[in-house]
């Protein structure tokens, strides 16, 4: 399997740009593209169709291509932004929620926790992401989904934010995974990461949303970018350190520009 994955960021009213080794998934009808765009945003290519999960306006998004689906894994506005779906929405592109995120946005389809559907000729499973780990901010059980993303014969596993829950230890034939790590109250550090990742043994593992006082400044941008106080750098080896010789495939694509 080639992976080539693109990543481009650039961060509204600057010229800031990032851009990561290009990578692709060899499938059944050509190649899978997959260009982290910021936190937990994504954009995905195949046969001429293109998904985006969680698009966020937060960073300029003139140079995404126009979605012919759009999944929307919580409701919080680095989740749900309707700006960026109203920006980035072909006329008539379904748009994938859940009943919570319905609440706010309204002309979607909802998809709840263990259901799947067809959207734009593209099979999709909704995966539950929730916590089990009490204390604030909490994500109950019913109000986020994980996507399991079916293309070219590939099963692209993007996580929603949560813990290590039954239903994604229960995931199979997962070609590539997209998890989070580095969220609130210390859940889902880099070695809870790397056991949740030993329960369903994708092939290739990509890390997001793991720099959150960067995406809160992001959310109102104000001077430069405050310190990484939580030294990101050395949560993403020590992820890596924790799966060596597990036969999973670590891919560090950058979802955040260079501090």
């Amino acid at each position: 399997m080639r992976i080539i994955l693109l990543a481009i960021v650039y961060i509204a009213g600057t010229n800031l740009a990032f851009a990561q080794t290009q990578n692709t998934i060899s499938a059944d009808e050509g190649e899978i593209i997959i260009t982290p765009i910021i936190h937990s945003s994504a954009q995905v290519e195949y046969a001429g169709k293109v998904i985006h999960i969680d698009p966020w306006s937060a960073v300029n998004l003139s140079m995404a291509k126009p979605a012919d689906l759009i999944l929307i894994t919580d409701d919080p506005s680095h989740h749900l932004d309707p700006e960026a779906i109203s920006q980035l929405r072909k006329p008539g592109a379904p748009v994938v929620l859940t009943e919570t995120a319905y609440a706010k946005f309204n002309d979607g389809i909802v998809l709840s926790n263990g259901e799947s559907g067809t959207f734009a000729d593209i099979r999709i499973e909704a995966v539950g992401a929730y916590d089990m780990t009490p204390g604030a901010p909490y994500h109950p059980k019913g109000e986020a989904n994980g996507y399991v993303i079916n293309l070219g014969g590939k099963r692209l596993f993007f996580s929603g934010v949560g813990e290590c829950v039954p239903e994604i230890q229960a995931l199979q034939n997962i070609d590539v995974a997209v998890m989070p790590m580095n969220l609130p109250v210390d859940r889902m550090r880099p070695t809870p990461v790397a056991e949740c990742l030993k329960t369903f043994k994708p092939e290739i593992v990509y890390l997001n949303h793991y720099d959150r006082i960067y995406a809160g400044w992001l959310s109102n941008p104000q001077g430069n970018p405050p310190p990484d106080t939580q030294d990101t750098p050395a949560t993403i080896q020590a992820f890596q350190d924790a799966i060596a010789g597990e036969g999973i495939e670590f891919r560090d694509a950058g979802w955040y520009p260079q501090r």
